[in-house]
C-alpha cells in the first residue's frame, strides 16, 4: 500500500490497494539498509523523470533540500526496489532521502508519497490531512499511561507537542529517536519553569492492541528516567481506541499499515498545537531536533 497525502493542490489519500508504503519494518535489502539508525534523513519533493527496474534506480528532478543540497536532477537508488513498478515518469512525489552515516554507506530514497499522478492506475480511497498553521485541532480522546481518559481540548491554554509512536517499534531511528528527542526537550523545559508550566508533551501510540496503559507507563519510565508517581505530570504516553485511531491518524497525516510479522509500517508525525488549540507548526519525518522544538516553544507569543 502507498500512502498519498494532501500537498498544495493535490488530493491526499491512503491505503490504496495497488501501491506500497515501506516504513518501520525490516527490509529485504542489503545489510546496511536494515538499520535506520545509521541514516540521516532529509525530506525530498520532486518529479520522477525516469525509472530503471534493472538497477532499482529512479531519476528525480527535485527541489532544494534545506541543509543538504540545491535543487537538481539526480539518479537515486531505491531502498526497496519492489515499489519501482508503482512509480512512473511524470509522477510528482515526496520521499525520504536517506544518507548513510557509515564509512562506506550509500544514499537511498524511501517512503514515497505520490502527490500527483502522471499515470492514474489506482483508485484513491481515504483523504488525509496535513496539519497547517491555523488549523483547529479536533478534541481527540486518548487513554494515558495511568488508564485515565485525556482529550486535547483539556490542554487549552498550554502549548502541546504531540508526536506518534508505538512501543514495539524495532528501528532506533523511528519511534525511539522521536521519544529520545522528547526526553531531551523535557529536561530542557524543566530548567525553564515558566515555559514548563505553559507546555505539555504527548506521545500517542497507534497500537491499541499492544500498547496498554501499563506498557506505556513502563516505556515512558525508560525515557523519563523515573518511576515517581508524578513523573508523567508534564508528559503523557497515551493510546487511541481502535475506533478513534483512523480519524486521529488521518488528521495528523500518520500512515499506518499492519505487517505480517507483527510490526507496523508508519510515517512520522509531530505537531505543535498552540494554547488556542490551533496548529502552530507541523514536523514531518525525523529531521527535527529537541532544540528546534524548544526554540519554537520559546518563540510562541504570549497568549498564542
Amino acid at each position: 500500500m502507498l500512502k498519498l497525502r494532501v500537498t498544495g493542490l493535490f488530493l491526499a489519500l491512503l491505503f490504496v490497494p495497488s501501491l506500497l508504503v515501506i516504513g518501520c519494518h525490516k527490509q529485504p535489502q542489503p545489510t546496511e539498509t536494515s538499520d535506520d539508525s545509521s541514516f540521516k534523513v532529509y525530506p525530498l519533493r520532486g518529479k520522477i523523470l525516469a525509472t530503471d527496474p534493472a538497477t532499482g534506480q529512479v531519476t528525480i528532478a527535485h527541489e532544494a533540500i534545506p541543509g543538504y543540497m540545491e535543487a537538481m536532477t539526480m539518479e537515486y537508488k531505491l531502498r526497496d526496489s519492489r515499489i519501482i513498478g508503482d512509480l512512473h515518469p511524470g509522477d510528482m512525489v515526496t520521499a525520504d532521502l536517506m544518507i548513510s552515516q557509515l564509512p562506506q554507506g550509500g544514499v537511498y530514497v524511501d517512503h514515497f508519497v505520490v502527490i500527483g499522478q502522471a499515470k492514474p492506475d489506482y483508485k484513491p480511497a481515504v483523504q488525509f490531512h496535513v496539519p497547517a498553521p491555523g488549523d483547529v485541532v479536533p478534541d481527540f480522546k486518548l487513554t494515558n499511561e495511568n488508564g485515565k481518559p485525556i482529550h486535547l481540548h483539556a490542554f487549552r491554554g498550554k502549548a502541546v507537542l504531540l508526536t506518534f509512536i508505538y512501543t514495539r517499534c524495532p528501528l532506533p531511528n523511528f519511534c525511539p529517536r522521536v521519544t529520545r528527542n522528547f526526553a531531551v526537550l523535557e529536561k530542557s523545559l524543566l530548567q525553564n519553569k515558566p515555559l514548563y508550566a505553559r507546555t505539555h508533551l504527548i506521545c500517542a501510540s497507534f497500537d491499541p492492541v499492544n500498547d496498554t496503559p501499563a506498557r506505556l507507563k513502563s516505556y515512558g519510565q525508560e525515557y523519563i528516567g523515573s518511576d515517581d508517581p508524578n513523573a508523567f505530570a508534564h508528559w503523557d504516553f497515551a493510546v487511541s481506541s481502535k475506533q478513534g485511531l483512523a480519524p486521529l491518524a488521518h488528521y495528523f497525516d500518520v500512515g499506518i499499515t499492519d505487517e505480517a510479522d507483527g510490526t507496523i509500517t508508519h510515517t512520522l508525525s509531530t505537531t505543535l498545537i498552540g494554547p488556542d488549540g490551533k496548529v502552530v507548526k507541523f514536523y514531518p519525518g525525523n529531521d527535527w531536533t529537541a532544540q528546534e522544538l524548544l526554540t519554537d516553544l520559546e518563540h510562541l507569543p504570549a497568549g498564542h
